[in-house]
């Protein structure tokens, strides 16, 4: 399965992510953690803002990757909005309140049966 990471604007933030991903076990142990050019947005010209891909096999947990993602965002000075795709499902994390951590997981829990093929 795929999933998709955009960090606020700054390809520095991305890259820190990538790095925080990979040094954590549970990540690390459960997706390939790439950066590459994203897709151009509706009005947007040239490549678009760069993504962090995450290509996910059996063990994945959503838990444990949302979680990883909000100890990497407090850990940040200027706590950027992350946005994470899986398939149709949009999940964003602005504050990482306890109910927008629950509604994330719940979300791309259910978007297991929207990714098709993509396992």
């Amino acid at each position: 399965m795929r999933l998709e990471v955009r960090v606020g604007s700054a390809a520095g933030e991305l890259r820190s992510l990538q790095g925080w991903l990979r040094a954590d076990p549970e990540v690390r142990r459960s997706a390939v953690v790439g950066v590459r050019g994203g897709e151009p947005g509706p009005g947007e010209m040239g490549t678009g803002l760069d993504v962090l891909q995450l290509v996910t096999g059996n063990g994945w947990s959503a838990a444990s990757f949302v979680l990883a993602l909000v100890a990497w965002r407090q850990s940040r000075p200027q706590r950027p909005r992350v946005e994470i795709r899986r398939g149709a499902t949009l999940v964003v994390l602005t504050d990482c309140s306890e109910e927008e951590i629950e509604r994330a997981v719940r979300a791309l829990d259910a978007a297991d049966g929207d990714a098709g093929g993509e396992r």
